[in-house]
């Protein structure tokens, strides 16, 4: 009868461990929302869930080890629009990203990480997982289209997603412009025209470079760029080039 009892008696058990972890991870997940890495610790957390340090300590053996299990809830994902087409898709997980970004607890928590990862390797594995996590879905929808002709098989994956998902960045931690619709539309068409692209020419070659040091050092206006094929895109990237 021990026994059954004993056995009868361990769901019961396992249900409130699960409660006491759920408890202090949704109380450190939110201390980090609130506070960031910096204001994080067993104590405060402890205080927050109501479960003992002895009992924490139990199931993370130290404050890394929590943040760690904790900052998992946050990876960023998305379910995989499929429409049908290529850019209905890439469209609507970009717009996705974007709403997230600026609603997500993980974005505001994202910019101490990425700080911390340059000093802690586990949290540097943390971010890795994190960059995964955000850019699975990307990669899905690219593959697929690329499975399904709608996409050259030669566009580089990396390079596309780099092309949509670097000004989402930039404007969300950097500029702090506002992400709106269109932004996202705009980056979206820039990403899938130069990834239509085949492999552009050289804008200009060996002696073009050669005038354009030479004008460089002795302060004289730019050399015009060579007409031809590739004329319009040297007009449009002359100016960044000095």
């Amino acid at each position: 009868m021990a026994t059954s009892k004993a056995a009868g008696a361990q769901p019961l058990g396992n249900d409130r461990v699960a409660r006491s972890k759920d408890a202090v991870l949704g109380a450190a997940y939110a201390m980090m929302s609130e506070a960031g890495l910096s204001g994080f610790s067993i104590d405060a957390v402890s205080r927050k869930s109501g479960v003992a340090k002895m009992t924490i300590y139990r199931h993370w053996p130290s404050r890394a080890a929590l943040l760690l299990d904790a900052c998992s809830r946050m990876s960023p994902r998305a379910e995989i629009p499929d429409t049908g087409k290529f850019v209905g898709d890439i469209r609507q997980l970009a717009l996705l990203l974007a709403k997230s970004m600026q609603t997500g607890r993980w974005a505001q928590l994202l910019p101490s990480i990425i700080d911390a990862a340059e000093r802690d390797r586990e949290l540097a594995a943390l971010h890795a997982r994190q960059h995964v996590a955000m850019t699975t879905a990307f990669r899905t929808i690219i593959e697929r289209a690329k499975t399904k002709k709608q996409l050259a098989a030669a566009a580089d994956t990396t390079t596309l997603i780099a092309l949509i998902m670097g000004p989402l960045v930039y404007r969300r931690w950097f500029s702090r412009e506002t992400i709106d619709d269109s932004f996202v539309d705009a980056i979206v068409k820039n990403a899938i025209l130069l990834a239509a692209r085949k492999r552009p020419r050289p804008a200009w070659g060996p002696r073009f470079r050669r005038d354009l040091r030479r004008v460089a050092n002795s302060g004289k206006s730019r050399p015009a760029a060579p007409k031809g094929r590739s004329g319009a895109v040297a007009e449009r990237l002359k100016a960044a080039v000095c």
